[in-house]
């Protein structure tokens, strides 16, 4: 195969605004205020990962129980990889019952669906669910906790780091605004979550005398439009926080407060970078997630080509009003790959580009899995070969 794939295609469009990179929007907007009262905050799109409005974004704060985005990531990233099933039945060990704080009374030996756990979780901020979510996953929570620490390295979070998977509070627990809002944007990629995330009421143990009703800890689910998630959190160290996320008119955004003196701060300050989003850009949306842009050739696999496909939306941020055109898209795939190949494995990556500056870079992901040929399957790919030349 080639060892690198290019192409250019002009993307021409007839609509507003002009381009922008990551840091577009902050620059632009340094003299904005919208989060006054509130120690750490940040505004992101979420397709193109532009930064519309930031305040102490990167520093270490206690992050709550806005630390059950990663413990959330994780349980869908096992749910993807086949390790885990929304109907599978979960056990809660003793330990996990024991929980304080936010719970759904989880009982030593109880056992719920994973997608009934999830909405323990998501909902209502059970830390008992999420425990028993991470024994079942990691074999115990410190195992899970290394999972969750070893993820945040991956993602490049440089301001994070977990000691438990409920953030109930202990020394060296923290995050930090923009590093949330990396996780959150992560997790938005498992476009089922919001499902969970975006419920204000639901019921677990429904056909029981014990029958439990979850309200969803973000009443913004309930009383902003396009708010779907994701999580709040408050203890008495990291006060009031909250992840917040909403789609409007094909654009999502992630709003991230830390440490807002009341419920009624957190909500209206989360409220009034919303609207700003939605008030002041505009997302344009070129390809879906799963489109596939390249053919690539894998090397000594049961299929000789598989595609390299979107890993999540791809879309264009720009500001309301202004011109954009002649973007262009760079395609630049992985050297010699060979089996195995798992579906949804990186192995190549899709920039946009506009006058020579970066727009957008995401990762192109396998489409398929591609196991190792048999020697069987490989020789009479030789003798065909061998033919064909003949």
């Amino acid at each position: 195969m080639k060892k690198i794939v290019s192409l250019f295609v002009c993307l021409l469009f007839f609509i507003t605004t002009v381009s922008q990179t990551n840091t577009f929007a902050a620059e632009k907007n340094t003299n904005t205020e919208l989060a006054s009262n509130a120690k750490s905050a940040i505004l992101i799109e979420q397709d193109t990962g532009a930064v519309l409005y930031q305040k102490n974004a990167h520093k270490r704060l206690p992050p709550a129980s806005m630390t059950k985005i990663m413990t959330m990531l994780l349980i869908m990233e096992a749910i993807d990889k086949g390790q885990l099933k929304m109907d599978e039945k979960v056990r809660a060990s003793e330990y996990a019952a024991s929980m304080g704080g936010s719970q759904i009374f989880l009982e030593p030996g109880e056992e719920m669906t994973v997608k009934e756990m999830l909405k323990g979780i998501a909902i209502g901020s059970a830390n008992d669910a999420a425990v028993a979510m991470a024994e079942r996953i990691g074999g115990s929570e410190e195992a899970f906790v290394d999972k969750m620490n070893k993820k945040a390295k991956e993602l490049g979070l440089k301001d994070t780091k977990f000691k438990n998977v409920t953030g109930l509070p202990v020394k060296g627990h923290y995050s930090s605004a923009y590093d949330m809002a990396i996780l959150a944007k992560e997790l938005l990629k498992h476009e089922e979550i919001t499902k969970f995330t975006g419920t204000y009421e639901s019921y677990l143990r429904e056909d029981s005398n014990k029958k439990f009703w979850l309200v969803n800890t973000n009443k913004l689910v309930r009383y902003y439009p396009g708010v779907d998630g994701l999580k709040t959190g408050f203890t008495n160290d990291a006060k009031f926080c909250l992840t917040a996320t909403a789609k409007k008119n094909g654009m999502r955004v992630i709003a991230v407060i830390f440490g807002a003196p009341s419920t009624k701060e957190r909500n209206a300050q989360v409220t009034k970078m919303l609207d700003y989003a939605f008030s002041q850009y505009a997302t344009h949306n070129l390809y879906k997630k799963g489109k596939a842009l390249a053919e690539v050739k894998i090397s000594k696999g049961n299929v000789k080509n598989i595609h390299a496909v979107t890993s999540e939306p791809v879309s264009v941020l720009t500001k309301k009003g202004e011109q954009l055109s002649d973007v262009k898209k760079s395609v630049k795939l992985k050297d010699h790959l060979k089996a195995p190949i798992k579906k949804g494995e990186p192995i190549g990556t899709l920039t946009i580009h506009k006058d020579g500056k970066q727009l957008v870079k995401t990762e192109l992901v396998a489409d398929q899995n591609v196991k190792p040929a048999s020697w069987w399957h490989l020789f009479k790919r030789a003798i065909g070969l061998f033919t064909k030349a003949h």
